[in-house]
């Protein structure tokens, strides 16, 4: 079954395409700037980028907006609080949080792809408070505890 998601396109959004499969086997649907002008990102800045639509998420479902690789590999862009969630009560417009990691000035563009969108199911689990957790091999190793 394919996930049916509603989408509004704002009026920031005029012209400019709406969350698409760049490929027959893409994994996630691209999503552009809808900025009215040209916004330069310096190297560690970040900000909120609108992308002009909003969404209705299936029950049982989350969006996923995670980073395009070429933007970081080339530019050192990536998304801060990635993988971000959109979860199917939310109803308010669809931000991107950019952020420059990279050691040049990023001019962000109306039109061009930031993010890509993931849909995925979503399971809740039971969480219950008790006495002691069960043994395993790890225990309580922290970060690194297993390795390089």
């Amino acid at each position: 079954m394919t996930p049916a998601v509603a989408v509004v396109r704002l009026p920031e959004g005029e012209g400019l395409p709406l969350p698409a499969y760049m490929s027959a086997g893409a994994a996630g649907a691209d999503v552009v700037a809808a900025v009215a002008d040209d916004l330069v990102l310096a190297p560690g800045e970040r900000a909120l980028i609108p992308t002009g639509f909003a969404l209705e998420v299936p029950e049982g479902f989350e969006v996923q907006v995670r980073p395009r690789s070429g933007l970081a590999l080339k530019h050192g862009v990536t998304l801060l609080n990635s993988p971000g969630t959109i979860d199917s009560d939310y109803r308010g417009p669809v931000g991107v949080i950019l952020a420059n990691l990279g050691s040049e000035p990023f001019v962000v563009r109306r039109g061009e792809r930031i993010a890509q969108l993931i849909v995925a199911p979503v399971v809740q689990a039971a969480f219950r408070e008790v006495a002691a957790l069960g043994v395993s091999a790890r225990g309580d190793g922290g970060f690194g505890s297993t390795g390089r």
